[in-house]
Protein backbone atom coordinates (compact mmCIF):
# COMPACT_ATOMS: atom_id res chain seq x y z
CA UNK A 1 0.00 0.00 0.00
CA UNK A 2 1.38 3.08 -0.71
CA UNK A 3 -1.49 5.45 0.83
CA UNK A 4 0.60 6.58 3.85
CA UNK A 5 -1.75 9.11 5.10
CA UNK A 6 -3.56 7.70 7.94
CA UNK A 7 -4.58 9.25 10.77
CA UNK A 8 -4.27 7.65 13.98
CA UNK A 9 -7.80 8.15 15.07
CA UNK A 10 -9.36 6.58 12.09
CA UNK A 11 -7.06 3.28 11.43
CA UNK A 12 -8.42 0.09 11.25
CA UNK A 13 -7.15 -3.86 11.98
CA UNK A 14 -4.59 -4.74 9.70
CA UNK A 15 -4.91 -8.54 9.66
CA UNK A 16 -3.59 -9.77 6.58
CA UNK A 17 -5.89 -9.94 2.96
CA UNK A 18 -6.12 -12.35 0.85
CA UNK A 19 -5.65 -10.72 -2.52
CA UNK A 20 -3.21 -11.19 -5.86
CA UNK A 21 -0.66 -8.84 -6.44
CA UNK A 22 0.74 -7.45 -10.11
CA UNK A 23 2.36 -9.49 -12.40
CA UNK A 24 1.29 -13.02 -10.02
CA UNK A 25 -0.04 -15.16 -11.92
CA UNK A 26 -2.11 -17.14 -9.80
CA UNK A 27 -4.52 -14.50 -9.28
CA UNK A 28 -6.12 -16.19 -5.97
CA UNK A 29 -7.92 -14.82 -3.49
CA UNK A 30 -9.12 -16.65 0.20
CA UNK A 31 -12.09 -16.71 1.66
CA UNK A 32 -11.86 -14.40 4.49
CA UNK A 33 -13.57 -14.90 7.75
CA UNK A 34 -17.27 -13.87 7.63
CA UNK A 35 -18.12 -10.42 9.40
CA UNK A 36 -21.36 -9.78 11.11
CA UNK A 37 -23.73 -7.38 9.37
CA UNK A 38 -23.98 -3.84 10.86
CA UNK A 39 -26.76 -1.35 10.81
CA UNK A 40 -27.26 1.17 8.25
CA UNK A 41 -28.07 4.44 9.95
CA UNK A 42 -25.37 7.13 9.43
CA UNK A 43 -27.62 9.35 7.81
CA UNK A 44 -29.00 9.46 10.72
CA UNK A 45 -25.62 11.01 12.15
CA UNK A 46 -25.64 13.61 8.85
CA UNK A 47 -29.25 14.56 9.45
CA UNK A 48 -28.80 15.05 13.37
CA UNK A 49 -25.32 17.45 12.85
CA UNK A 50 -26.42 18.86 9.87
CA UNK A 51 -30.07 19.40 9.66
CA UNK A 52 -31.43 18.77 13.20
CA UNK A 53 -34.68 20.22 13.90
CA UNK A 54 -33.31 22.19 17.17
CA UNK A 55 -31.85 24.46 14.63
CA UNK A 56 -28.42 26.58 15.24
CA UNK A 57 -29.09 28.65 18.74
CA UNK A 58 -30.78 25.79 20.28
CA UNK A 59 -27.90 23.23 19.50
CA UNK A 60 -25.32 26.36 20.91
CA UNK A 61 -28.20 26.03 24.29
CA UNK A 62 -27.52 22.62 24.73
CA UNK A 63 -24.47 23.53 25.69
CA UNK A 64 -22.17 20.31 24.95
CA UNK A 65 -22.89 20.59 20.92
CA UNK A 66 -19.66 22.57 20.18
CA UNK A 67 -17.35 20.60 22.09
CA UNK A 68 -18.95 17.25 20.67
CA UNK A 69 -18.82 18.11 17.35
CA UNK A 70 -15.04 19.45 17.96
CA UNK A 71 -13.93 16.20 19.34
CA UNK A 72 -15.79 14.32 16.42
CA UNK A 73 -13.14 16.17 13.77
CA UNK A 74 -10.75 14.14 12.21
CA UNK A 75 -8.82 15.22 8.94
CA UNK A 76 -9.07 13.48 5.50
CA UNK A 77 -5.55 13.79 5.16
CA UNK A 78 -6.34 14.36 1.81
CA UNK A 79 -6.23 17.18 -0.76
CA UNK A 80 -9.27 17.66 -2.32
CA UNK A 81 -10.80 18.19 -5.55
CA UNK A 82 -12.54 21.57 -4.68
CA UNK A 83 -12.73 24.07 -2.75
CA UNK A 84 -14.72 23.05 0.14
CA UNK A 85 -15.13 25.66 1.64
CA UNK A 86 -15.84 28.36 -0.93
CA UNK A 87 -18.58 25.53 -1.82
CA UNK A 88 -20.26 26.31 1.52
CA UNK A 89 -19.99 29.83 1.54
CA UNK A 90 -21.72 29.81 -1.83
CA UNK A 91 -24.37 27.97 -0.73
CA UNK A 92 -23.78 25.31 -3.72
CA UNK A 93 -24.46 21.48 -4.03
CA UNK A 94 -21.73 19.51 -1.75
CA UNK A 95 -21.18 15.96 -1.26
CA UNK A 96 -20.03 13.46 1.80
CA UNK A 97 -19.13 9.74 1.43
CA UNK A 98 -20.62 8.22 4.42
CA UNK A 99 -18.91 5.00 6.50
CA UNK A 100 -19.94 2.54 8.79
CA UNK A 101 -17.52 0.23 10.48
CA UNK A 102 -18.12 -2.47 13.32
CA UNK A 103 -15.37 -1.56 15.75
CA UNK A 104 -14.69 1.29 18.52
CA UNK A 105 -13.34 4.41 16.50
CA UNK A 106 -10.84 4.53 20.20
CA UNK A 107 -9.36 1.26 19.47
CA UNK A 108 -6.13 0.71 17.24
CA UNK A 109 -8.20 -2.63 15.66
CA UNK A 110 -12.14 -2.44 13.65
CA UNK A 111 -13.27 -4.07 10.45
CA UNK A 112 -14.07 -3.45 7.08
CA UNK A 113 -16.30 -0.57 6.25
CA UNK A 114 -19.47 -2.69 5.83
CA UNK A 115 -21.63 0.25 4.80
CA UNK A 116 -20.29 2.77 2.14
CA UNK A 117 -23.20 5.75 0.83
CA UNK A 118 -21.83 8.66 -1.32
CA UNK A 119 -23.87 11.96 -0.54
CA UNK A 120 -25.08 14.91 -2.32
CA UNK A 121 -26.72 17.94 -0.85
CA UNK A 122 -28.81 20.65 -3.16
CA UNK A 123 -29.97 23.39 -1.91
CA UNK A 124 -31.89 24.67 -5.41
CA UNK A 125 -33.10 21.22 -5.61
CA UNK A 126 -33.92 20.91 -1.74
CA UNK A 127 -32.59 17.37 -2.28
CA UNK A 128 -30.43 15.11 -0.51
CA UNK A 129 -29.65 11.80 -2.87
CA UNK A 130 -27.90 8.87 -1.68
CA UNK A 131 -26.04 6.39 -3.81
CA UNK A 132 -25.45 2.88 -1.53
CA UNK A 133 -22.21 0.78 -2.79
CA UNK A 134 -22.63 -2.54 -1.91
CA UNK A 135 -19.48 -3.85 0.21
CA UNK A 136 -18.88 -6.41 -2.21
CA UNK A 137 -18.64 -4.25 -5.45
CA UNK A 138 -15.31 -5.35 -7.73
CA UNK A 139 -12.78 -2.42 -7.66
CA UNK A 140 -8.95 -1.69 -7.90
CA UNK A 141 -8.21 -0.01 -4.70
CA UNK A 142 -6.46 3.57 -5.08
CA UNK A 143 -2.27 2.78 -4.16
CA UNK A 144 -2.50 -0.63 -4.13
CA UNK A 145 -0.60 -3.08 -5.69
CA UNK A 146 -2.69 -5.52 -5.72
CA UNK A 147 -5.04 -6.19 -9.02
CA UNK A 148 -8.73 -6.40 -7.37
CA UNK A 149 -10.78 -6.69 -4.52
CA UNK A 150 -14.17 -5.55 -2.66
CA UNK A 151 -14.65 -2.19 -2.34
CA UNK A 152 -14.82 -2.40 1.76
CA UNK A 153 -11.17 -3.29 1.55
CA UNK A 154 -10.06 0.30 0.38
CA UNK A 155 -10.90 1.16 4.59
CA UNK A 156 -8.58 -1.51 5.83
CA UNK A 157 -5.56 -1.15 3.90
CA UNK A 158 -4.89 2.50 3.73
CA UNK A 159 -8.12 4.36 6.24
CA UNK A 160 -10.35 7.05 5.06
CA UNK A 161 -7.63 8.67 2.35
CA UNK A 162 -7.44 5.07 0.24
CA UNK A 163 -11.33 4.81 0.75
CA UNK A 164 -11.71 8.60 -0.89
CA UNK A 165 -9.70 8.12 -3.37
CA UNK A 166 -11.32 4.16 -4.56
CA UNK A 167 -14.71 6.20 -4.51
CA UNK A 168 -13.64 8.62 -6.43
CA UNK A 169 -11.72 6.55 -9.08
CA UNK A 170 -14.67 4.38 -8.79
CA UNK A 171 -17.42 6.58 -9.73
CA UNK A 172 -15.59 9.92 -10.80
CA UNK A 173 -17.39 12.11 -8.51
CA UNK A 174 -15.35 14.36 -6.26
CA UNK A 175 -16.09 13.81 -2.60
CA UNK A 176 -16.36 17.13 -0.09
CA UNK A 177 -16.56 15.32 3.13
CA UNK A 178 -16.18 12.17 4.96
CA UNK A 179 -18.30 10.68 7.85
CA UNK A 180 -17.31 7.61 9.13
CA UNK A 181 -19.49 5.91 12.02
CA UNK A 182 -18.62 2.71 14.64
CA UNK A 183 -22.22 1.41 13.31
CA UNK A 184 -22.83 -0.77 16.64
CA UNK A 185 -22.69 2.83 18.93
CA UNK A 186 -26.01 3.75 17.02
CA UNK A 187 -28.21 1.16 18.85
CA UNK A 188 -28.17 4.15 22.11
CA UNK A 189 -29.47 6.45 19.58
CA UNK A 190 -32.52 5.06 18.32
CA UNK A 191 -33.02 4.48 22.23
CA UNK A 192 -32.43 7.61 22.39
CA UNK A 193 -35.11 9.15 20.21
CA UNK A 194 -37.76 6.62 21.38
CA UNK A 195 -37.23 4.32 19.00
CA UNK A 196 -38.49 4.49 15.24
CA UNK A 197 -41.42 2.94 13.34
CA UNK A 198 -41.38 0.67 10.20
CA UNK A 199 -43.53 -1.20 7.88
CA UNK A 200 -41.47 -4.24 7.28
CA UNK A 201 -41.51 -5.95 3.60
CA UNK A 202 -41.76 -9.58 4.86
CA UNK A 203 -42.58 -11.61 7.56
CA UNK A 204 -39.16 -12.70 9.79
CA UNK A 205 -37.98 -13.57 13.11
CA UNK A 206 -33.70 -12.74 13.73
CA UNK A 207 -32.15 -11.82 16.87
CA UNK A 208 -34.55 -9.62 18.34
CA UNK A 209 -36.50 -8.45 15.63
CA UNK A 210 -39.75 -10.20 15.27
CA UNK A 211 -41.71 -8.61 12.46
CA UNK A 212 -44.92 -9.20 10.45
CA UNK A 213 -45.19 -8.25 6.53
CA UNK A 214 -46.91 -4.93 6.12
CA UNK A 215 -47.66 -4.27 9.90
CA UNK A 216 -46.30 -0.94 11.45
CA UNK A 217 -43.77 -2.00 14.32
CA UNK A 218 -41.92 0.04 16.54
CA UNK A 219 -38.49 -1.04 17.11
CA UNK A 220 -36.41 0.06 19.97
CA UNK A 221 -32.31 0.36 19.29
CA UNK A 222 -30.95 -3.48 19.46
CA UNK A 223 -34.25 -4.15 17.75
CA UNK A 224 -33.49 -2.26 14.47
CA UNK A 225 -30.04 -3.50 14.61
CA UNK A 226 -30.72 -6.42 13.94
CA UNK A 227 -34.05 -6.00 11.64
CA UNK A 228 -30.78 -3.63 9.73
CA UNK A 229 -28.87 -6.91 9.70
CA UNK A 230 -30.53 -10.14 8.40
CA UNK A 231 -30.12 -10.62 4.93
CA UNK A 232 -30.32 -14.13 4.53
CA UNK A 233 -34.13 -14.66 4.52
CA UNK A 234 -35.14 -12.15 2.71
CA UNK A 235 -35.64 -12.96 -1.24
CA UNK A 236 -33.64 -10.10 -2.33
CA UNK A 237 -30.32 -10.56 -0.20
CA UNK A 238 -28.42 -7.80 0.27
CA UNK A 239 -30.64 -5.70 -1.61
CA UNK A 240 -33.58 -6.38 0.35
CA UNK A 241 -31.07 -5.60 3.33
CA UNK A 242 -30.34 -2.21 1.89
CA UNK A 243 -33.85 -1.40 1.48
CA UNK A 244 -34.64 -2.07 5.20
CA UNK A 245 -31.47 0.17 6.25
CA UNK A 246 -32.78 3.02 4.60
CA UNK A 247 -36.30 2.49 5.62
CA UNK A 248 -34.79 2.77 9.53
CA UNK A 249 -32.95 5.80 8.35
CA UNK A 250 -36.08 7.20 7.07
CA UNK A 251 -37.85 6.44 10.34
CA UNK A 252 -34.60 7.96 12.29
CA UNK A 253 -34.80 11.31 10.00
CA UNK A 254 -38.47 11.88 10.79
CA UNK A 255 -37.94 11.03 14.69
CA UNK A 256 -35.02 13.58 15.07
CA UNK A 257 -37.08 16.05 13.77
CA UNK A 258 -40.02 15.87 15.89
CA UNK A 259 -37.83 15.78 19.10
CA UNK A 260 -38.70 18.76 21.59
CA UNK A 261 -36.62 17.52 24.82
CA UNK A 262 -32.73 18.50 25.45
CA UNK A 263 -32.71 15.75 27.22
CA UNK A 264 -33.10 13.45 24.68
CA UNK A 265 -30.73 15.17 22.02
CA UNK A 266 -27.98 15.19 25.16
CA UNK A 267 -28.24 11.32 24.82
CA UNK A 268 -28.14 11.92 20.99
CA UNK A 269 -25.18 13.50 21.55
CA UNK A 270 -23.05 11.53 24.05
CA UNK A 271 -23.62 8.94 21.40
CA UNK A 272 -22.13 10.59 18.45
CA UNK A 273 -19.50 11.57 20.13
CA UNK A 274 -18.09 8.27 21.16
CA UNK A 275 -19.36 7.18 17.69
CA UNK A 276 -18.30 9.37 14.42
CA UNK A 277 -15.36 10.78 12.60
CA UNK A 278 -15.49 13.25 10.15
CA UNK A 279 -13.83 16.42 8.51
CA UNK A 280 -17.14 18.51 8.82
CA UNK A 281 -15.81 21.11 11.34
CA UNK A 282 -18.31 22.78 13.85
CA UNK A 283 -18.38 26.01 11.76
CA UNK A 284 -19.06 24.01 8.81
CA UNK A 285 -21.75 22.21 9.82
CA UNK A 286 -23.38 25.80 11.48
CA UNK A 287 -23.13 27.24 7.91
CA UNK A 288 -25.13 23.79 6.23
CA UNK A 289 -27.57 24.06 9.57
CA UNK A 290 -28.11 27.65 8.33
CA UNK A 291 -27.98 27.08 4.28
CA UNK A 292 -29.09 23.76 3.92
CA UNK A 293 -32.15 22.45 5.98
CA UNK A 294 -34.64 22.23 3.49
CA UNK A 295 -32.82 19.82 1.75
CA UNK A 296 -33.82 17.50 4.82
CA UNK A 297 -37.19 16.55 4.02
CA UNK A 298 -36.42 15.21 0.36
CA UNK A 299 -34.03 11.87 -0.14
CA UNK A 300 -33.91 10.15 -3.13
CA UNK A 301 -32.17 6.85 -2.62
CA UNK A 302 -30.32 4.77 -5.47
CA UNK A 303 -27.78 1.52 -5.48
CA UNK A 304 -25.23 0.82 -7.64
CA UNK A 305 -26.18 -2.22 -9.22
CA UNK A 306 -24.01 -5.03 -10.02
CA UNK A 307 -23.91 -9.07 -11.19
CA UNK A 308 -22.97 -11.42 -9.02
CA UNK A 309 -19.80 -13.03 -9.96
CA UNK A 310 -17.67 -15.83 -8.02
CA UNK A 311 -14.03 -15.31 -8.44
CA UNK A 312 -11.87 -17.92 -7.03
CA UNK A 313 -14.37 -19.20 -4.51
CA UNK A 314 -15.18 -15.77 -3.45
CA UNK A 315 -18.57 -13.82 -4.31
CA UNK A 316 -18.36 -10.10 -5.69
CA UNK A 317 -20.82 -7.16 -7.26
CA UNK A 318 -19.69 -6.28 -10.48
CA UNK A 319 -21.26 -3.21 -11.80
CA UNK A 320 -21.38 -2.55 -15.54
CA UNK A 321 -19.74 0.39 -17.06
CA UNK A 322 -23.29 1.54 -18.01
CA UNK A 323 -24.53 1.48 -14.33
CA UNK A 324 -21.47 3.18 -13.07
CA UNK A 325 -21.75 5.93 -15.87
CA UNK A 326 -25.52 6.07 -14.91
CA UNK A 327 -24.67 6.50 -10.88
CA UNK A 328 -22.08 8.99 -11.47
CA UNK A 329 -23.58 11.32 -13.52
CA UNK A 330 -26.61 11.63 -11.54
CA UNK A 331 -24.65 12.39 -8.74
CA UNK A 332 -22.26 14.46 -10.67
CA UNK A 333 -25.69 16.35 -12.21
CA UNK A 334 -26.85 16.78 -8.41
CA UNK A 335 -23.53 18.74 -7.85
CA UNK A 336 -23.93 20.77 -10.53
CA UNK A 337 -21.34 18.88 -12.85
CA UNK A 338 -21.20 17.85 -16.40
CA UNK A 339 -21.59 14.43 -17.34
CA UNK A 340 -18.59 11.95 -16.79
CA UNK A 341 -16.00 11.50 -19.70
CA UNK A 342 -13.94 8.96 -17.35
CA UNK A 343 -13.30 5.48 -18.82
CA UNK A 344 -14.36 3.20 -16.01
CA UNK A 345 -11.89 0.64 -15.24
CA UNK A 346 -11.75 -2.85 -16.91
CA UNK A 347 -10.40 -5.48 -14.58
CA UNK A 348 -8.34 -6.70 -17.35
CA UNK A 349 -6.23 -3.39 -16.79
CA UNK A 350 -4.33 -3.85 -13.67
CA UNK A 351 -3.16 -7.33 -15.53
CA UNK A 352 -5.77 -9.84 -13.93
CA UNK A 353 -7.59 -12.12 -16.60
CA UNK A 354 -10.68 -12.73 -14.70
CA UNK A 355 -12.50 -13.01 -17.76
CA UNK A 356 -12.46 -17.04 -17.76
CA UNK A 357 -13.50 -16.78 -14.22
CA UNK A 358 -16.12 -14.70 -14.31
CA UNK A 359 -17.44 -16.46 -17.35
CA UNK A 360 -17.76 -19.81 -15.57
CA UNK A 361 -18.83 -18.72 -12.39
CA UNK A 362 -21.77 -16.43 -14.16
CA UNK A 363 -22.50 -19.34 -16.58
CA UNK A 364 -23.48 -21.58 -13.67
CA UNK A 365 -25.76 -18.62 -12.18
CA UNK A 366 -27.26 -16.25 -14.80
CA UNK A 367 -25.82 -17.79 -18.04
CA UNK A 368 -24.50 -14.92 -19.29
CA UNK A 369 -20.92 -14.06 -20.33
CA UNK A 370 -19.06 -11.39 -19.64
CA UNK A 371 -18.39 -9.23 -22.21
CA UNK A 372 -21.23 -6.98 -21.44
CA UNK A 373 -20.11 -5.90 -17.71
CA UNK A 374 -16.50 -4.30 -18.53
Amino acid sequence: MNDNNKSSQDELLETPLRRTRKNNNSHRYHKPPKKRKRICLILLVLVLLIFGGVGVYALNIIGHAKTTIDDTYSSANIKKMRDVSAILKKKKPFSILLLGTDAGLGRKDSGRTDTMIVATVNPKKNKVTILSIPRDTLVHVSGSDLIYEKINAAYHEGGVPTTIKTVQKTLDVPIDYYLLVNMDGLVKTVDAVGGVTVTPPLTFNYEDAHVTKGKKVTLNGKQALAYSRMRHEDPKGDYGRQYRQRQVIEALLHKTLSISSLSNYQGILKSVKANIRTDLTYNDMMTIATNYRSTAGNIKSYTLQGENAMIDDLSYQVAPVSEKRKQANRLRHELGLADSTASFANPNNYGADVTSDYTTATSTTTGTATTGYY
